[in-house]
């Protein structure tokens, strides 16, 4: 039964929510979170526990919660409250608690329940009676079980022994095993070391808690060995073991018996085990994770020893919760309709079926149809909206899927799919007028042409579902149409205008053409169309619409309204292909296509081989690449070393390799180098791209055909013949073990000496003989050899043998002091003498004691005078000649010595005057007084350098004033400086005279100067004086 406030919710979405699918907002509560199980330590610290629930919906859902059933008054229930949908429970109580939870969430449009979830509550009491346990008696031989006897609890055990005392645990192995199913010790045949006090210790994993038994002794009798005896199995699985889908399955197989018995397992059905099967403690237990249905059988444990065998069997049943394969969605369908929702599920027993509507059974009536997970309601009424869940159950689980149903009811409505207001078609083609009103239950359409209602003809369909079809328009049937939609609930209309058109005509298409790369072209596409059309044009490049934004840097649109021309910038080989224009009007599409060729360089060839290769030749191989739409012309073969800068073309037999011809053979190669060769092809367009580098390969060894150059040499010291040469470069020597083969002989005799040197880079062979004469002459020759022979000699030269140093020293040698940092040595030339005298050198030094001070100057020629600069002030020096040629110098004369002079006056002249009358300058300036430590003043020197000549003339006084006639069109720079013995002291500050200053006065540097003149500018006019 519906209420009142539904009904009329219902009735108000008339002709609003309700009209069309589509536009459907389902606001039923749909799950978020559901229950799950929970297991806690029955003494848990925090003692709450908070079981989640939540749900989304318009308006947001209301909750209830049952416990085994029946509803929880939480208005009068202190431990119980909610926190939005979920349900905490406070000071946990394990009677009033444990049992299976379900939550319900609702709003307006109704009411949906959750899956269940239980709540457990996990515990270990102590052991009863904490009392010594009896002792086990047994002889040695004999199997034992040490029972262990859990206390009450709740939650998964583990069990271990301690033997004796903690924390020595029992070691499992063949002969010893604890069941984790009864937790009791078994000892398959005990021996003396076996004697002892043993206690079972009991942990929940849930709680963590641990009890401990007392303790039992294991005594051993002393009546005697037990014999030998067959296996008595003591631990073994049950008959049928039920096991769920997904779980891990142990099973637990342990026999007493002497000798120890050993384990095995099979499968009654001989299917050998999957690899996911696992045996642990010495096969006492066989593991089975990820129990599936294949996995299902009779399994057998044998137990076995030298005196027999015992059989445990039992069969492990598969059993799986109801998992869902097919649902029902949120579904709005119009009031008078009929309703078929089907659920299905998966499960092991086969799941049983029924539906819940609002949280309530659905109990089959008139309308109402259950049937194998399938619900189906005629007639659908107001009333049947709400929420429904399909449940699935078998003994093992219950799940809940969940679906809203809309009821919708409304009059037709054309606001969201109206006519167009405007119809355009070609004439001669087929128009469809679709009839589309949102209607619940659907409408009854009729059309309208004009005024008239239409009617079926040969070329005039009306559909079922509204539409209608007119066949070969012509203008006749250019009008006002309308469709008119009755329900039960109104009517309503749309109208729309339908124009005919002319078809549409390409007058100008684009032909196939061929381009040479990187040249631009435009593709014509240009149409006539009927004035009424709107029209589009569109590009497609090898059936890809071609993007203007993204590759506008090559593609562009131009023309106007009826010219869709494709601009082609810069083609590449990649735009080579069918270009294809698309005309779109409003009643229809056009396109036309044309074939681009586009012509390039040939790509790069392959394959490039060294097919055999000897001193000076190689035989190479090939393949072609791209022609690039132009036959490849010939080619061009490259090579490089490691001595080449880059690739350089190479000569070939034959002389011109055609495009036709795939090897040819290089010349012209050195002997005994690395080479690397690559090809690279040309057609008419031009040369194309080389081909990857050949595998590097060495030409053969030969004898060297290349002879050293620059023969030369002299020099050297007495008895000594140098003999220098131009080393021969790497990559013309030919082969390895490459030397040089030097040959002498004094000019004038015919045997010649020879010498090899087996270093390439040698550049220098030294011949010493004491009975070589001083510079005398020879002939000199310079060959190359390698491993596989000598090879040509350098033509003949000729070379003096080392001479020998200068055998007497310079006499009369006298120094003089020129200034501060300058002496004047004079020395008398060397009559002449046995040896060549090539020149001069002076030695200098300041103390005998400081070595480090020693200087020296040298000078070509038969001089006898020299300068020897750059010496300190008022400092003694020594000095000495020799005279020196090619063999050296020879012995220094007795040394002389010299003082530098006192360094010239630092101060520069001061309070510098000037005054120009005419063209003469009057320049007066204060004396300059030296310190003692500085040479006294002898004059004056006046500098004067003209703006437009880079000559400076100087002019020298004794007093300190000066007249100077300048010309008029001239500016000056002038600078005054102190003259000494130690020569030229500092200078003033430069004066600048313009010609502007004629009959002016100044002092100092500045004088009367433009006030443009900066000071930058003055330093660089001094730069460039000085």
């Amino acid at each position: 039964m519906m209420l009142p406030w539904k009904q009329i919710v219902l009735l108000s979405i008339t002709g609003c929510l309700a009209a069309c699918t589509e536009d459907v907002i389902f606001r039923g509560p749909r799950w978020r979170a559901e229950p799950s199980d929970l297991i806690l330590p029955i003494n848990s610290p925090d003692q709450q526990a908070t079981i989640r629930c939540e749900a989304e919906g318009n308006p947001s859902p209301q909750y209830r919660w049952s416990l085994n059933g029946t509803v929880i008054d939480l208005g009068n229930d202190y431990r119980r409250h909610m926190s939005g949908g979920n349900l905490i429970i406070n000071s946990l109580d394990r009677d009033q608690d444990t049992g299976i939870y379900q939550c319900m969430a609702f709003n307006m449009w109704g009411s949906i329940l959750s899956g269940r979830a239980t709540l457990q509550f996990a515990y270990l009491d102590n052991f009863k009676t904490q009392s010594a346990r009896n002792a086990v008696n047994v002889r040695e031989g004999q199997g034992v079980v040490l029972l262990c006897g859990p206390p009450m609890h709740s939650g998964e055990l583990a069990f271990r022994w301690i033997f004796n005392e903690y924390p020595y645990f029992v070691q499992q192995d063949a002969r010893r095993f604890v069941s984790q199913e009864t937790g009791s010790l078994y000892i398959a045949k005990v021996e003396p070391s076996d004697v002892g006090n043993y206690t079972c210790v009991v942990n929940n994993t849930v709680t963590t808690e641990k009890v401990l038994s007392s303790p039992t002794p294991l005594v051993l009798r002393n009546d005697g060995v037990m014999g030998e005896y067959e296996p008595k199995i003591e631990v073994n699985f049950p008959d049928s073991v039920p096991a769920a889908k997904g779980s891990l399955v142990k099973l637990e197989c342990f026999a007493l018996g002497n000798p120890v018995p050993e384990i095995s397992w099979r499968r009654t059905s001989g299917v050998p085990f999957p690899s996911k099967v696992k045996t642990k403690n010495s096969n006492a237990v066989l593991e089975i994770p990820n129990f599936q249905q294949e996995d299902a059988g009779t399994y057998e444990c044998v137990a076995e020893n030298s005196r027999g065998k015992n059989v445990a069997r039992g069969r492990v049943s598969f059993h799986a919760k109801p998992h869902w394969l097919q649902t029902m969605t949120d579904t709005a369908m119009s009031i008078d309709d009929n309703l078929f929702w089907e659920c299905k599920a998966n499960g092991k027993p086969k799941p049983s079926y029924s539906w819940l509507k609002d949280g309530e059974n659905i109990l089959p009536e008139s309308r109402m149809r259950i049937e194998n997970g399938a619900l189906s309601i005629a007639v659908l009424e107001h009333s049947d909206a709400g929420l429904y869940q399909c449940v699935a159950e078998n003994k093992h689980g219950i799940i809940y899927s969940s679906a809203e149903l809309m009821v919708l009811a409304s009059a037709p409505d054309f606001s969201k799919s109206p006519l167009r207001a405007l119809l355009k078609a070609r004439s001669g083609s087929e128009v469809t007028l679709e009839c589309k009103p949102q209607a619940s239950p659907p409408a009854i359409t009729r059309w309208k042409k004009a005024n008239e209602i239409l009617q079926r003809t040969e070329r005039i369909t009306l559909l079922p579902n509204g539409t209608l079809k007119i066949a070969n328009v012509t203008r006749q049937d250019a009008a006002s149409y309308t469709c008119i939609a009755t329900n039960k609930f109104g009517t309503a209309s749309t109208t729309g205008r339908l124009i005919i058109t002319e078809p549409t005509r390409i007058t100008l298409r684009p032909t196939n053409m061929e381009i040479i790369v990187g040249e631009s072209i435009v593709l014509p596409c240009q149409i006539a169309c009927d004035p009424a059309l709107d029209v589009s044009f569109s590009w497609a490049f090898n059936g890809q619409l071609i993007d203007f934004q993204r590759d506008g840097h090559h593609f562009e649109r131009v023309g106007g309204s009826i010219s869709g021309d494709l601009m082609i910038r810069n083609i590449q080989l990649n735009h080579g292909g069918k270009y294809v224009c698309v005309i779109d009007t409003d009643v229809e599409s056009l396109s036309t296509s044309a074939i681009l060729v586009v012509k390039g360089p040939p790509g790069p060839p392959d394959k490039v081989a060294v097919e055999e290769i000897t001193d000076s030749t190689a035989q190479l191989s090939w393949s072609p690449g791209r022609d690039n739409g132009s036959p490849i012309t010939g080619y061009i073969i490259q090579a490089r070393t490691p001595f080449t800068v880059g690739w350089q073309a190479v000569d070939t037999v034959p002389e011109v390799v055609n495009g036709n011809m795939l090897t040819a053979t290089v010349v012209g190669l050195n002997a005994w180098v690395e080479y690397e060769f690559r090809v690279v092809a040309r057609n008419s367009v031009g040369m194309g791209e080389p081909s990857p580098a050949s595998a590097k390969t060495r030409t053969e060894d030969a004898i060297p055909d290349t002879a050293p150059t620059d023969v030369g040499g002299g020099g050297g010291t007495k008895s000594e013949l140098v003999i220098t040469w131009e080393p021969v470069p790497e990559e013309l020597q030919n082969g390895e073990g490459f030397g040089y083969i030097i040959a002498f002989r004094p000019v004038g005799t015919v045997t010649w000496t020879r010498a090899v040197i087996s270093t390439p880079g040698v550049a220098r062979y030294v011949f010493r003989n004491d009975t070589i004469p001083p510079f005398s002459l020879f002939d000199v020759k310079v060959g190359a050899y390698n491993n596989r022979g000598e090879g040509p000699f350098s033509s003949i030269g000729t070379v003096s043998s080392a001479e020998e140093v200068p055998g007497v020293a310079p006499k009369r040698v006298r120094g003089r002091s020129v200034s501060a940092a300058q002496i004047e040595v004079i020395w008398e030339a060397l009559p002449t003498t046995p040896e060549r005298v090539l020149g001069y050198e002076v030695v200098y030094w300041e103390d005998d004691t400081k070595p480090d001070t020693i200087g020296k100057v040298r000078i070509s020629g038969n001089y006898t005078l020299v300068n020897v600069t750059g010496l300190r002030a008022n400092t003694p020096y020594y000095l000495a000649v020799a005279a020196f040629n090619t063999a050296g110098s020879g012995p220094q004369s007795a040394p002389i010595n010299t003082t530098t002079k006192k360094p010239p006056p630092g101060q520069p002249p001061l309070n510098v005057k000037w005054t120009m009358i005419g063209s003469t300058l009057t320049l007066h300036w204060d004396p300059v007084e030296a310190m003692d430590t500085e040479s006294a003043v002898t004059g004056y020197l006046v500098l004067l350098k003209r703006h437009r000549y880079n000559d400076i003339n100087t002019i020298l006084t004794n007093k300190t004033t000066m007249e100077i006639s300048l010309t008029a069109n001239d500016n000056y720079l002038i600078q005054i400086k102190a003259l000494s013995e130690g020569g030229e002291g500092a200078g003033s500050e430069p004066i600048h005279i313009y010609k502007l200053s004629m009959g002016a006065r100044g002092s100092g540097a500045g004088g009367l100067s433009p006030s443009c003149l900066s000071a930058v500018l003055i330093s660089a006019l001094l730069c460039s004086f000085w």
